[in-house]
């Protein structure tokens, strides 16, 4: 899943962006309101974290600008102003979620998987696929019950193959939300990463759980085919 961090506090932008890569997101920044009206439409992003005091322009105008255009993906205002007003004025503008300064790491961390879980409309914390179930709070991966040893790439596409259960994902697709705006859209990587997931879920759950439809993209089942 790939966030855009739009904070211009340098040592707070890099601890946000060390702290959610460690967890397994794709992370883009932005460092003024400009530069952040530009990624907001130029990428696909899963969910922007929006401070509000910004160089260039502010981030009511980065929010309102975004949502004439896109109604879908979620916005948490991060920041220091903590009136009820500002609060008000943001979320009416289109954020889904408001969070003051300073904060524990933690609550961002649940809010961010709060706002995924309900942009793909799920409520669960564990998402499953037959024996395999993937845990979006401790970041761990099971088959019946036994933990699976996956890098943190290996999680990121499964966790986005799972959120996306049934459907077919294409190959941008998953460079889009899974790597952040610096991947090699020409690179192998998404192939070698998919090959070593598919390599270890096969000797867990016992047949491939990832079906690659030639010249379409991957889709996780629950099955074996017949």
């Amino acid at each position: 899943m790939k966030i855009l961090i739009v904070e211009d506090e340098k040592i707070l932008r890099d601890s946000l962006v060390e702290g959610l890569r460690l967890k397994g997101y794709a992370v883009d920044i932005a460092a003024d309101g400009e530069d952040a009206d530009d990624k907001a439409f130029c990428e696909n992003y899963d969910l922007i974290i929006l401070d509000l005091n910004l160089p260039k322009m502010d981030g009511f105008t980065v929010l309102e600008n975004f949502r004439e255009e896109n109604l879908d993906v979620p916005v948490l205002i991060l920041s220091a102003r903590d009136g009820i007003d500002d609060k008000v004025k943001g979320l009416d503008l289109g954020a889904n979620d408001y969070l003051t300064k300073p904060f524990h790491f933690a609550e961002l961390e649940a809010r961010v998987r709060s706002l995924l879980r309900r942009k793909t409309v799920i409520e669960n914390t564990v998402l499953s696929s037959g024996a395999l179930c993937f845990d979006t709070v401790t970041r761990a991966v099971t088959v019946a019950g036994n933990p699976v040893s996956l890098t943190m790439k290996e999680t990121a596409l499964l966790e986005y193959l799972l959120l996306h259960k049934g459907r077919v994902i294409k190959l941008e697709e998953l460079i889009e939300h899974v790597w952040d705006i610096n991947a090699d859209t020409f690179s192998n990587s998404v192939r070698v990463h998919m090959s070593s997931l598919r390599r270890k879920l096969k000797a867990q759950v016992g047949y491939d759980p990832v079906t690659n439809i030639i010249g379409e993209g991957y889709v996780i089942r629950e099955e074996p085919k017949a």
